[in-house]
């Protein structure tokens, strides 16, 4: 189900960005991009610019509520990850502390190599 709400969000949000995109600024007559008085036989006898507002405003819509779906299903997993008993940062960082790391030694062939790229620490 997440799958199907991520996949339709990022759809609308590339068709949000299409149609801002698209859309005429202020000074800009409708019929501009359509040739003169295509306008009224193509979006009707109001023009563009109802359309594409409208248009532009159902996309929206449907970006706002797949986002807050997005965000129930984040709370879920996040409550599902804290509830799966995962110990605090102390507990790991004293655990980590008590474990012994095994020490590592220098390999002879690094010592004797004299044209290595990287020097040999003293």
């Amino acid at each position: 189900m997440e799958t199907l709400v991520l996949v339709i969000h990022v759809l609308l949000a590339a068709a949000i960005i299409g149609l801002v995109l698209m859309q005429q600024g202020k000074g800009a007559e409708a019929g501009a991009s359509f040739g003169a008085g295509a306008s009224q036989t193509v979006f009707g006898s109001t023009g563009s610019t109802s359309f594409m507002v409208r248009l532009t405003s159902i996309v929206a819509v449907g970006l706002f509520v797949t986002s807050f779906f997005l965000a129930i299903f984040a709370k879920d997993k996040a409550g599902s990850i804290s509830d799966a008993g995962i110990p605090a940062a102390e507990v790991i960082e004293s655990k980590a502390a008590e474990a012994e790391l095994p020490v590592l030694e220098a390999s002879k062939e690094a010592e004797s190599n004299t044209d290595a790229d990287i020097p040999a620490a003293d």
